[in-house]
């Protein structure tokens, strides 16, 4: 699940007055990007998806174990504080069981795909699923997010709510998976194809694939995390297509989303920190074919292209190792 911790902050890195008109601009301009959506989409083959109907959340068993953050909440600011952790034995230990339970649900989530379910049955799967493997759906309740998992579809470029549209032949999906075990998250995504896909939207998720392996190649001790942005940047120019620049990776372990932010576009920016040995974190770049605008949808979380262009999304957590990187989530 992809970090915004604060949109204009993370993209140009900026502060005080400069943000502050920055983000006046922004409410200010909302309701003109939504209106004109429809008219500026030129991409009319793929269905439109805007929200549906969502249901109520269900309750999860008290018996499994879940997530400080569901009963203080501040504790999600505090994760976002600090220095980038060193992981220990121990800790990478857990890390590598959550991660290859996500993996699994993942896959078997993946399996049950079929033209004409809707996204809130696949939200069910996920939290059967969650119960069957005594862990928790580390989205549920995050920050009021009411669903197991996240389903975009489409021109929805992350955070899709699961509802009761169905999926139809021709459509793109991200799902987007973490899981809470034995006190750690573990995170991956990835876009798959419901029925026939045109070759434009065949291209876009093989480029997205493309695009976070690329910023995962590079990854070692002593690399710059800048170096990940550079390199998806770099990918995505090769593939003609865009890097959206809105979300980034995060460090992530006993919590959801903790330092770093992991910068997926080519950035002036550049603050020196270097990855070292014992680090985790996620590299999940949101590819368009389109345009990389965004907005953010009255259910504040939900967020689609502003021109209806669809975007691919895939996500690994890794850690660095003594020599190079591991995917956890492999």
């Amino acid at each position: 699940m992809c970090f915004y911790p604060n949109i204009f902050t993370t993209v140009f890195f900026l502060s005080g007055p400069s943000y502050s008109v920055l983000r006046n601009v922004w409410r200010l301009n909302k309701t003109r990007f939504i209106r004109s959506w429809m008219k500026k989409s030129s991409y009319h083959s793929p269905a439109l998806v805007m929200p549906h109907t969502v249901s109520p959340v269900r309750p999860f068993p008290d018996h499994i174990p879940k997530p400080p953050y569901l009963t203080d909440p501040s504790c999600i600011a505090k994760a976002k504080s600090g220095d980038i952790e060193i992981k220990t034995a121990s800790q990478i230990n857990g890390m590598r069981a959550v991660c290859k339970l996500a993996r699994n649900i993942l896959n078997y989530t993946k399996s049950n795909l079929e033209i004409g379910m809707t996204t809130e049955d696949i939200d069910m799967i996920v939290y059967n699923k969650c119960i069957e493997t005594q862990c928790y759906p580390s989205p549920l309740l995050y920050r009021g997010f009411p669903k197991c998992v996240c389903t975009s579809v489409n021109n929805v470029a992350c955070h899709g709510i699961p509802d009761d549209r169905k999926l139809v032949n021709g459509d793109i999906i991200n799902i987007d998976i973490t899981v809470y075990f034995n006190g750690y998250h573990g995170d991956l995504s990835e876009t798959y194809l419901i029925g026939q896909v045109d070759e434009e939207g065949q291209h876009l998720v093989s480029a997205a694939r493309k695009c976070r392996d690329a910023g995962i190649a590079i990854c070692k001790p002593g690399v710059k995390f800048s170096q990940i942005g550079k390199h998806i940047s770099e990918e995505a120019g090769r593939q003609s297509v865009s890097v959206m620049p809105m979300f980034c990776g995060h460090g992530i372990g006993e919590y959801f989303h903790g330092p770093p932010d992991v910068i997926h576009f080519d950035s002036s920016y550049e603050d020196g920190t270097v990855m070292k040995e014992g680090m985790t974190f996620t590299i999940e770049p949101i590819i368009s074919e389109g345009s990389d605008e965004i907005e953010i949808l009255d259910d504040g979380w939900t967020a689609v292209s502003v021109d209806g262009s669809r975007s691919a999304q895939f996500e690994h957590t890794v850690l660095i190792t003594s020599d190079g990187v591991e995917i956890l989530t492999q």
